[in-house]
This record gives C-alpha cells, sequence and structure tokens, in this order.
C-alpha cells in the first residue's frame, strides 16, 4: 500500500492494513500514520486476546538503551583489561587501528626507507614564543634570574634565605628524601649555611647538560668526569628533573607522584655553590679555583623525552609536542654547554633490550620485538609526520622496544633549534672506549677546564668502566645476523642525515 494512502491520526485508533516496518515512526505531534480505508465490517476476534505487540511499544526505547548500556559496560572491561593484561608496558589491547598489525605482516625495507628519507627533508620545527614558554611554568621563571653573576663561570646567583639562617631550607626536598647520599650532602650543607654572617645563599644553575643518549655511556663519563677539581662537586647523577619530576613523574608506569619544585632541583648543585661562595667571599685560599667551578648534570632522558606533555595536555589535538625540554633550558640559562654521546643505533637498541629486567629474554625474542616495532613505526609513518612519529607517546609505548631513541638527527636537529652548533659537543661511544684519554681531553677542552695533573688523570683512565653489562645478559650472546641486518637498513638513512648534520662519516656506522 502507498504511503500516500496514509494521513494522520490518533493512536487511539490504527488501521489493520499498516505494517509496523513499512511506516514513518510517529511525528513531533505524537500521533502516527494509519491508512485511510473505506468501510468495512467489523470482524469480532476471540475474546480476552492479547496482542503480542502492543500499539503503544512500551519496550522499544529501554530495549535500546539496555543494548547500548552492555555494549558500554564491554567497552570498559576491555579498555580495564588492555591496561591490567599489558602491566608496566602501558599499552591498550583497544590500539589505534593504524598500529594493530597482522602477526607476520612482510617489512619492505627498501620500501621503507624510501620513506624515512623523503620524510628526513622537512622545515625545521618552529619554536615557540619566550612569553608562551614561560607561561606554561610561572613559578619556574619566577625563582630563577635573567641574568646571573659576572665573576662566576657558572651561571650563579645569590639568593635570600626566606626564614632566616636558622630555617632548614632541605627539609623537605624530595631528592634528599630518596637519596641517602644527597641527604647527608645536605646536612653538610644546612651546617654551613648556619655559620654565615647573613641569610644569603649562592645558587647555581648547570653549566653543562649531559643529555643523551640511555645506553651510550653517559653513567661512565659523567663519573670519570667528576674526577676533575673543577667539577668534582656534581652531587646526582641523572635526576630527570627538566623531563620527568618537574611535572610530577618519576617513571610514566607508576603514574603521576608528586611534583619536584625547581627548589629542590637546585639544591643539587649547592655543593658547588658553597664553595664558589667561599670564593666570592674571600675565605677560600683557593679563591679563583673556587670561582671556576663547572656545575653539571647528566640527565640521559632530557634528549628526547617529552612524554610529559601528552599526559599533560592529552586533550589537546597536536601531533607533536609543542613545547620541548630545550625550550626551557634555553631561557633558564642559554648560555649552556651540551654533551651528548651517541653509539651506533643498532648496538644500542640491544643494550637497552638487554639492560631492562624481563623473562624470556633471548636473541629470538629481541628479534621479533625489533620487527613488531619497525612494522609499527612505518605504520605511523603512513599517516603522520616523520617528527610525529618519533614523539608519538602512543606509538612509543606500544613498541616492545624503544626503537625510537636511536632516531639522533631528529633530536639533535631539534635541539639545534634554540642553541648553536659550538655550545653541543657530539661524542662516539667507539671513540670514548678506543681513546678515552682524548675524548676526555675533548670534553675538558669544551667545557673550558684547566687540565689535569698528571696522577688526577692516571685515576681517570685507570678508573674501572661503569654501567656494563650483567653476566647474564653477555651469556645470550650477540644479536642474530637478521636483526642486525633490518636494523642497520632501517637506521641507514637517520644516520645519513646525522653524518651530513655534524659533518663527519664517522656517524655512518658503516664500519661496525
Amino acid at each position: 500500500m502507498p504511503l500516500s494512502d496514509c494521513k494522520y491520526e490518533s493512536n487511539a485508533r490504527r488501521g489493520r492494513g499498516c505494517g509496523l516496518h513499512s511506516l514513518p515512526v510517529a511525528g513531533g505531534d505524537g500521533r502516527r500514520p494509519v491508512c485511510e480505508r473505506g468501510p468495512t465490517r467489523a470482524r469480532p476476534g476471540p475474546v480476552g486476546r492479547v496482542p503480542l505487540w502492543p500499539a503503544t511499544d512500551p519496550w522499544g526505547v529501554s530495549r535500546v538503551r539496555l543494548v547500548s548500556l552492555l555494549l558500554g559496560l564491554t567497552l570498559a572491561f576491555l579498555v580495564t583489561a588492555s591496561y591490567i593484561l599489558t602491566g608496566d608496558n602501558r599499552r591498550l589491547l583497544l590500539a589505534p587501528a593504524s598500529y594493530r598489525l597482522k602477526p607476520k605482516d612482510p617489512i619492505d625495507m627498501k620500501l621503507l626507507a624510501r620513506v624515512i628519507r623523503f620524510k628526513l627533508e622537512y622545515a625545521p620545527r618552529k619554536v615557540p614564543e619566550e612569553k608562551d614558554v614561560v607561561g606554561t611554568d610561572s613559578h619556574l621563571f619566577s625563582v630563577l634570574p635573567r641574568q646571573f653573576l659576572y665573576s662566576t663561570k657558572s651561571p650563579c646567583w645569590f639568593q635570600e634565605l626566606p626564614n632566616g639562617l636558622d630555617a632548614d631550607p632541605y627539609g623537605r626536598n624530595l631528592f634528599a628524601s630518596r637519596s641517602k647520599g644527597f641527604k647527608a650532602v645536605c646536612e653538610r650543607l644546612r651546617t654551613g649555611l648556619q655559620q654565615r654572617p647573613r641569610p644569603l645563599r649562592l645558587r647555581c644553575l648547570p653549566y653543562f647538560y649531559i643529555i643523551g643518549q640511555p645506553k651510550c655511556g653517559t653513567t661512565d663519563l659523567f663519573h670519570r668526569m667528576l674526577l676533575h677539581p673543577q667539577l668534582r662537586f656534581n652531587t646526582m647523577k641523572e635526576p630527570h628533573w627538566w623531563t620527568r619530576k618537574r611535572f610530577g613523574y618519576i617513571r610514566f608506569k607508576d603514574g603521576f607522584q608528586e611534583i619536584f619544585p625547581v627548589e629542590d632541583y637546585l639544591d643539587l648543585f649547592d655543593l658547588a655553590a658553597h664553595n664558589i661562595q667561599n670564593g666570592l667571599s674571600g675565605n677560600s685560599s683557593g679563591e679563583h679555583r673556587a670561582l671556576q667551578l663547572i656545575t653539571g648534570e647528566a640527565s640521559a632522558s632530557t634528549m628526547w623525552d617529552n612524554q610529559a606533555w601528552s599526559y599533560l595536555h592529552g586533550g589537546v589535538e597536536e601531533s607533536e609536542p609543542r613545547f620541548l625540554a630545550q625550550d626551557f633550558i634555553h631561557i633558564a640559562s642559554p648560555s649552556a654547554k651540551i654533551i651528548i654521546m651517541l653509539r651506533d643505533p643498532v648496538e644500542r637498541l640491544y643494550s637497552d633490550y638487554l639492560y631492562f629486567k624481563m623473562a624470556n629474554k633471548s636473541a629470538e625474542d629481541f628479534h621479533q620485538k625489533v620487527t613488531e616495532s619497525v612494522q609499527l613505526f612505518h605504520s605511523c609513518l603512513t599517516e603522520s609526520s616523520l617528527r610525529s612519529c618519533v614523539y608519538n607517546t602512543s606509538l612509543s609505548n606500544t613498541m616492545p622496544v624503544r626503537l625510537n631513541l636511536g632516531l639522533y638527527s631528529v633530536f639533535l636537529l631539534d635541539w639545534l633549534t634554540v642553541f648553536q652548533r659550538d655550545q653541543v659537543l657530539v661524542l662516539r661511544l667507539e671513540d670514548y672506549a678506543a681513546n678515552l684519554k682524548a675524548t676526555i681531553k675533548r670534553v675538558f677542552d669544551f667545557l673550558r677546564a684547566g687540565p689535569l695533573l698528571a696522577k688526577a688523570e692516571a685515576a681517570l683512565t685507570k678508573r674501572p668502566m661503569s654501567n656494563t653489562r650483567r653476566v647474564a645478559d653477555r651469556n645470550l650472546g650477540p644479536m642474530l645476523p637478521a636483526t642486525r641486518s633490518l636494523l642497520r637498513e632501517f637506521h641507514q638513512p637517520f644516520n645519513h642525515k646525522l653524518a651530513s648534520v655534524l659533518d663527519n662519516n664517522d656517524f655512518l656506522w658503516s664500519s661496525t
């Protein structure tokens, strides 16, 4: 029956010729379309018959709501289960479609290499305005001065103790609460402050930063540098303040904990500042040497880790972090020296894999994880820019190995958008291991530190290596040849870009 034969009528009576599924639903006035027919004889039906589907359809809406509720509960259960089942990897089983791959998707490495080479040719990042960076952390930049003392080599300034000499400025330091060694340093500093004639103390930022990369020898370099008399007052490696603790994160898998204020970070350099202050006041026999003391820190996350941005600004529709750690460091200390230690990214990744404690480690397991990570990165590149994929926190947490940490050229180029080339020293672990004495000399020359005495130089070169591979991990042997070949092909475009930026073909790692 055509719809043209239907007219609207009250719900009290309905024509029998109109089927439930053949007509539109009721209009906004609460009436239903019914059929207009000629006079018909009433056909008596059985007495007491109850229709199977009432005309008023009281269950229709409730069933839709019930189905929606069940679907919502199922989705919530799956999301919750994905966090529980994947443990400390923070991966979602319901990952974006672009990151869900078939287990045996083949990798066309020649195609991937071409895509990477093409996407490596991008314009430099747009550096944010200083006022925008300052606006994100007004307290930080209210504590730090705009100018430093001219008489000290390190970036230092005087700060008045707000509660006088009787107060304990280190009582609530969060670094001291987690480090017995630094807690002991704070106790010594507290005694020294109480002996000051005025409630003033010298504060300093680092003169240099060792910013990366992980498993590239930064720990060994830092501890050898501390044997130099101008650097020996640096008290802690790896504070991870610029990338994690100032946002309230220690390990991202543990979630938000507590924010380490900038005052706690500055306390890390108070031992050096105390000695510099003695030089300024003329209370030290080595006054000139005290003024030349060099403050520094080494956090291997500083070069690459900007994951806090995605945790704090997850709702912002931006594919790349708007602000990077170097933006804040540069505004805080524009003349800072930056030291980077790199190694063959293929070997770095295997060392990184062995470093983390996990069950069933093997060369075969490493190959499987590398393959999956390369697939995931390739999948990201099909939809996003190269920088977006490198900084993508979701992708980073999904990849079973930290493949993105070896993409050195991307990180270095971003650091060079705010720091001048002569402020950045890039070293190779291979050179450091082959000629320790010459490499250390390059570092001290870069920092304009004085020459070492023969005794100190001998102690520096004889010091055992730090953070070496565990025996159990060494017993696993090298990676598979197939893994090495795959990684070599993947990293080749990035290494070529790095060698071009640094004008040094040693960073091709073609002979390793």
